[in-house]
């Protein structure tokens, strides 16, 4: 199936092998890359109907931590990724009501703690949320965000201990008029 012409798949779910539909991967990461202890699940299933990559998990502060996240380079090889002419992103969630961040990362980031995050707060039913570009606030630095020089995005429980539980049912970059229904 083609997206229409105001969206851009970057992952659908359907691709039988689990890569987007960029041809690159979904990895899991939690706080234990730097000492804390949050623990979670990834795994692609149904969920309220739809298939989904599924997020589950406990994330606590002890040593430190405090995140759980689903990440995807944007261009294979991790390199730069042209959104340029595109408003920003669309992506269906949906799960226990919560709060999640939405985090891009660009070539010019050289730290790990740097990104440029957006908020989501989800709900039972499959939502479409859409975030454009200017919504994504730097943090930990002075870059600024160019569409044209993404490298990575990441789904992320964080900042707080909570129970995280988080479906995504397609990720797309959007142009202004889309349809805030998530497709079926």
């Amino acid at each position: 199936m083609t997206a229409p012409p105001d969206l851009r798949v970057i992952d659908d779910l359907a691709r039988a092998d689990g890569q987007t539909a960029l041809g690159t991967g979904w990895t899991l990461i939690s706080d234990g890359v730097m000492g804390g202890v949050s623990s979670g699940t990834l795994r692609r299933e149904a969920v309220a109907g739809r298939t989904a990559l599924h997020l589950q998990g406990a994330v606590r502060l002890d040593n430190n931590g405090g995140f759980l996240q689903i990440a995807a380079d944007l261009a294979p090889g991790g390199g730069a990724f042209d959104a340029t002419g595109w408003t920003g992103l669309a992506i269906d969630l949906c799960g226990p009501a919560e709060t999640y961040g939405l985090h891009l990362r660009s070539i010019d980031l050289t730290r790990p703690w740097q990104s440029f995050r957006a908020e989501v707060t989800i709900g039972p039913d499959w939502q479409r949320h859409l975030l454009p570009f200017p919504a994504f606030q730097p943090h930990r630095t002075d870059a600024a965000l160019h569409p044209a020089r993404l490298r990575r995005v990441g789904l992320i429980a964080i900042g707080r201990a909570f129970r995280a539980d988080v479906a995504m049912g397609g990720l797309w970059l959007y142009r202004d008029a889309v349809s805030l229904r998530p497709a079926r």
